[in-house]
């Protein structure tokens, strides 16, 4: 009796360690995969910047250290000394002074620090939706601020992995990876709140080929889980407070975004008016470029508003929330800007489109003319991507 039941136990942990064989091996092609396509859509930007730089007659320093660089490296330097710099968080500028301390070229440095970032966002991303929701992501055609010195790539690496740790039940490292996605950007607030909300929830459903959901079915770990993840709000109170004791007031970083950028509450249907008129190319005779992004910022709030609804439909109630407040904080400002950028941080956006990718159909017919408008706009994404970064480079309006 007994040996039937040693072959039987010895022929289940064989079969179990094939099925977990596969799935390392499925989870070690999918990385194999998203790092072929970062270096890629990398070696493009690289490309890119080297092209601008040889045309121009300009440094890699001058074309890397655009907009809002300029301002965080002023905070690496000087500290909060004026009050437009006061509406950037610090987690990029100490970045920038870390490096500058080991003796690094700041803007340069901190752009390659950021190109890796994206590939530890991306990487995470793929947890989250799956192969092609990473590629996704990587494909983006505003995806030249995640290779300069912006917070981007450094909010999408702490903030993506602090979903997929919550996501496997690991809320306490969660909260510290969010913590620290808190340092670099107002949209830790958001991503708290998200987080908070998928503890509350008890989890979401999985995407295809994404890890899977480690959900909590008792009130009272929900309610555990969701203090934990409420911890780093701590870190804004934190920067607010310091913000507090140069100036004396708590909305100081209001105050800045006010100033330096004209951006005061104002209802949706006033800013969408506000951003038709900056869709005219007549309204910008000397950077006629301004008028395209601007269009692209409408097309990015509809993106999202298509996201948040698609989130809703499968009933993936934290995505959903995570990307409205977004939508919210960005379509009250005086017009829409920013969006663009905004999109980078919309993981439940590239999850879709991971799943839309995913699907294939039955007939042959059908999937290779899939498979053809796929390549069509994959290749009309690498122009639109080149695109947007020569005009980063050349100093143009990017978003």
């Amino acid at each position: 009796m007994s040996a039937p039941r040693a072959a039987g136990t010895g022929g289940t942990l064989t079969l179990g360690a094939r099925a977990a064989g596969a799935a390392r091996s499925r989870t070690g092609g999918a990385t194999r995969v998203v790092v072929m396509v970062w270096a890629c859509t990398r070696a493009l930007l690289a490309a890119v910047l080297l092209h601008t730089v040889r045309a121009n007659g300009t440094t890699a320093a001058r074309a890397l250290g655009n907009w809002d660089v300029q301002h965080y490296l002023a905070i690496a330097v000087d500290g909060y000394a004026d009050q437009p710099s006061m509406a950037f968080f610090p987690g990029v500028p100490l970045v920038m002074r870390a490096l500058a301390q080991l003796g690094l070229p700041a803007v340069e440095a901190t752009a390659a620090v950021c190109a890796l970032a994206s590939l530890v966002a991306a990487l995470a991303m793929d947890r989250l939706g799956g192969q092609w929701a990473a590629i996704a992501w990587l494909l983006a055609p505003m995806a030249v601020f995640t290779v300069v010195g912006y917070s981007e790539a450094l909010f999408c690496a702490f903030g993506l992995w602090a979903w997929v740790l919550a996501r496997r039940g690991r809320w306490w490292w969660a909260s510290l990876a969010a913590a620290f996605a808190c340092t670099t950007r107002i949209s830790g607030v958001f991503l708290v709140g998200g987080l908070i909300l998928l503890a509350l929830t008890g989890g979401e459903p999985t995407a295809p080929g994404a890890a899977p959901c480690t959900r909590t079915t008792g009130p009272r770990d929900r309610l555990r889980h969701a203090a934990i993840a409420a911890l780093p709000l701590l870190v804004v109170v934190a920067f607010f407070a310091h913000l507090h004791d140069i100036t004396g007031a708590w909305d100081a970083w209001f105050t800045a975004q006010r100033a330096g950028w004209d951006r005061s509450w104002t209802n949706p249907w006033q800013s969408f008016q506000n951003t038709l008129f900056a869709v005219d190319p007549a309204a910008w005779p000397e950077e006629p470029t301004r008028a395209w992004i601007f269009r692209f910022e409408i097309a990015s709030v509809v993106i999202g508003l298509v996201t948040v609804v698609v989130a809703l439909a499968r009933r993936a109630w934290a995505q959903a929330g995570y990307v409205l407040v977004q939508l919210l904080a960005l379509t009250t400002a005086t017009w829409f800007m920013s969006v663009n950028r905004g999109d980078l941080l919309w993981f439940p956006l590239f999850i879709g489109i991971g799943r839309l990718v995913a699907h294939r159909p039955d007939s042959k017919g059908a999937d290779l003319l899939r498979s053809v408008v796929l390549l069509l706009v994959v290749l009309a994404d690498l122009v639109l991507m080149a695109w947007w970064a020569r005009l980063f480079f050349l100093g143009h309006w990017a978003s």
